[in-house]
C-alpha cells in the first residue's frame, strides 16, 4: 500500500515545490472556465464575488403564474424586441436571452427559429403556446435593475438554490478563498523548472472565482499543505494537493455540483494536472 504523508506545515511555500506534472492526467474542466470568462465575471476574493451574487438575489423575486395570463407584446419602436406583462405588474419585463430560450422550450417552440422571426410574428407564436400550455404554471425569477428582467422561467415545482448560497457555503471553510485559511485560489507551476509555486498574486488572470448572469464557478486548493506520496525517480518527494471545484446556476441553466481530487499542479492557463487513475468525485 502507498505510504501518504501530509508534510509539516512549517516547510517554506514560498520557494515552491519540485513536481512532476508529467506523472499526472491532464483535467481541462477549470481552463475552459478561465479561457471563456470575460473580465467582469472575474473575481479577486470569495467576499467580493459573494457581494456581487447576493446583491442580485437581493434585487430579485421570484412568482409563480397561470401561464395563460402572461401576455406577449411586440413594440413599433422596437421591433426586433419582444416584451412580457405578467400578473399583477404595472411595467413590462423584458425577457433575457436565455429566459426567452427556456420560455420557448417550455411551451414547445423553437428558440432559435423564433429569434429569426420579426418580433411581432414571434410574439404571436409564443403567446399561441403559452395560451395552450398544458402545464398550466410556470416560475418566473424576476430582477428590477432599472428596468425589469426575466431571468428565468422554470416549472412550478423548480428547486432553486441561490449562486450566493454556495458561495457563503464555501466562505465557511475558505474564508476570503486568498489564502487566510488552507483553499484558496491556486498558485502556478513554472514548467521551465517544474516548480509549482503556490503563492501568486490574485489578477483577473490568475483568479478561478467566476460568475455570470447565469452562474457561478469556483476553483479553490489547499496547495500550502501537500501530501507526499512516494518518491520521483530524483529520490524527490512525489507531491499532490488537494482540490476541489463547484458550481450552480439560480436560473435553470445547470444544476448544483462538486468535485473534488487530487492534483500534482495547476497551470497559468488553468489546466490541471491531477493524480493518474484518481477519481475526480
Amino acid at each position: 500500500m502507498t505510504q501518504v504523508e501530509i508534510l509539516d506545515t512549517s516547510r517554506d511555500a514560498a520557494r515552491g515545490y519540485r513536481v512532476d506534472a508529467n506523472r499526472g492526467q491532464r483535467n481541462s474542466r477549470v481552463s475552459s472556465e478561465w479561457f471563456s470568462r470575460p473580465d467582469d465575471e472575474r473575481f479577486l476574493s470569495l467576499s467580493d464575488l459573494y457581494a456581487s451574487v447576493k446583491t442580485r438575489t437581493d434585487r430579485s423575486r421570484t412568482r409563480t403564474l397561470a401561464s395563460a395570463d402572461i401576455r406577449v407584446e411586440a413594440h413599433r419602436d422596437a421591433p426586433e424586441r419582444l416584451s412580457l406583462l405578467l400578473p399583477g405588474g404595472e411595467r413590462s419585463v423584458a425577457p433575457t436571452h436565455w429566459s426567452f430560450g427556456q420560455l420557448a422550450g417550455l411551451v414547445g417552440a423553437p428558440a432559435a427559429y423564433l429569434r429569426q422571426l420579426p418580433a411581432a410574428l414571434a410574439g404571436i407564436n409564443l403567446q399561441y403556446g403559452l395560451t395552450a400550455h398544458r402545464a398550466e404554471q410556470v416560475k418566473t425569477l424576476e430582477i428590477e435593475d432599472g428596468r425589469v428582467e426575466l431571468r428565468a422561467v422554470t416549472g412550478p415545482d423548480y428547486g432553486r438554490i441561490y449562486d450566493h448560497e454556495l458561495v457563503e457555503a464555501v466562505q465557511r471553510i475558505a474564508g476570503n478563498g486568498t489564502g487566510d485559511t488552507r483553499w484558496k485560489v491556486p498558485g502556478v507551476l513554472d514548467w521551465s523548472t517544474g516548480i509549482y509555486h503556490p503563492r501568486v498574486d490574485i489578477t483577473r488572470d490568475t483568479t478561478t472565482l467566476y460568475a455570470s448572469d447565469r452562474d457561478v464557478f469556483l476553483f479553490l486548493v489547499d496547495d500550502t499543505h501537500p501530501i507526499e506520496a512516494g518518491r520521483l525517480p530524483d529520490g524527490s518527494p512525489d507531491l499532490y494537493f488537494r482540490g476541489f471545484y463547484c458550481w450552480n446556476s439560480e436560473v435553470g441553466a445547470k444544476t448544483l455540483g462538486m468535485a473534488s481530487f487530487y492534483l500534482r499542479a495547476a497551470c497559468q492557463n488553468r489546466n490541471l494536472w491531477v493524480r493518474r487513475g484518481g477519481a475526480i468525485n
